[in-house]
């Protein structure tokens, strides 16, 4: 049925009567005093190559904004023309330009659990919006064949927010086809890191050969921009044109555009291969701490900022971290999961013992 959630497992599907929340994020987890585990916004100080432009553009504010640098550096950084690459306000306006001009899709398709401003900006713009939703008893991996074959628009994260769970590009890629829009949003992509892999690995930023493919990027994440405001599209020309006609004029700042050129620079993707290295060593520290706990479980094969875990009474759990001073990402706003999942970002190591230690003593009680 149009509209409603298909190819779920059995006893996952969202209940109509307990709709998620669409609209809530983890910066509402945030308060004063708590340690921030909720948002999976890196937070180290800002490098003098990032700071540097940022600061000087700010003597150029009388002039209207010019996106052709930094649209020439993001597309010379994932080898394609300047003509494939859309420069946004966020990652977040990219979904809400490609709901308001893809109005005549037939057949929208949602692979949750997943970041929900996609289907969010999809249903405000009148679109009925239909799910596939991953099943947690296989680690929320991705089966393309439960994509409906004539959906025209499919949405997907990778790595997904919330399972930070990264899907093969084979898999990914085997969704693409004519007449079918095929959105990746790639918003954590280089927080990811594979030994003896180059680069991100299961990336499609580069691939110029599927059809219908639109990447979407995130600069706010690794590099602490979130107030900034910066991200982009990767797609073929005719579709980015066709965003273009509904995106407002000089949409993206000239600070933000400073940051969009100095972070698609050598310097900036050298600097991300090493923090997504340091990462990956930070979560798996961070799983085997949790994999430790009495009731916890860990979702999938996390490959991203944040971890998902699985708890019986997690609101409860939720609520006592906040009055030792901890804050988490909520689950159960997410299409999909449910009252007794948590997101967890994963930070230093000290951090990590510090919560763990904490957690360990409310599922004592």
């Amino acid at each position: 049925m149009r509209g409603q959630p298909i190819g779920a497992p059995t006893g996952v599907g969202p209940d109509p009567a307990h709709e998620p929340d669409l609209a809530h994020h983890g910066d509402a987890e945030v308060g004063e005093g708590l340690v921030d585990l909720a948002v999976n916004v890196r937070t180290a100080p800002m490098p003098a190559w990032l700071a540097e432009p940022i600061t000087a553009s700010l003597a150029d504010l009388a002039r209207y904004p010019d996106p052709a640098p930094a649209r020439a550096a993001v597309a010379a950084r994932h080898g394609r023309p300047p003509a494939e690459v859309l420069l946004t306000a966020g990652a977040a306006e990219g979904f809400v330009l490609l709901a308001q001009a893809l109005r005549g899709v037939r057949r929208p398709v949602v692979v949750h659990p997943q970041f929900t401003e996609p289907e969010a900006a999809l249903r405000a713009a009148g679109h009925q919006v239909e799910r596939v939703l991953l099943d947690p008893a296989d680690g929320f991996r991705l089966d393309p064949a439960r994509v409906p074959a004539d959906a025209d628009l499919v949405m997907i994260g990778n790595p997904t927010n919330p399972t930070s769970v990264l899907h093969p590009a084979a898999d990914l890629a085997a969704l693409a086809r004519p007449g079918r829009v095929l959105v990746v949003d790639e918003a954590f992509a280089d927080t990811t890191a594979a030994p003896g892999v180059p680069g991100e690995p299961e990336s499609l930023a580069a691939r110029r050969d599927l059809p219908g493919l639109l990447v979407v990027r995130s600069l706010t994440k690794t590099w602490g921009l979130a107030g900034l405001r910066i991200g982009y599209l990767l797609g073929t020309a005719p579709l980015l044109d066709r965003l273009t006609a509904v995106q407002p004029l000089w949409a993206v700042s000239t600070p933000a555009l400073a940051a969009a050129a100095a972070c698609a620079g050598p310097a900036a993707v050298q600097a991300e291969r090493a923090i997504a290295a340091r990462l990956a060593a930070d979560r798996d520290h961070l799983v085997a701490r949790l994999s430790a706990l009495p009731g916890v479980r860990v979702a999938g094969r996390p490959a991203s900022a944040f971890v998902l875990v699985q708890l019986p009474g997690a609101a409860a759990v939720r609520a006592a971290l906040r009055e030792r001073g901890w804050a988490v990402r909520r689950g159960d706003t997410f299409p999909g999961l449910g009252p007794d999942w948590l997101r967890i970002a994963v930070r230093d190591l000290a951090t990590t013992d510090a919560f763990t230690e904490v957690l360990a003593q409310i599922l004592e009680a």
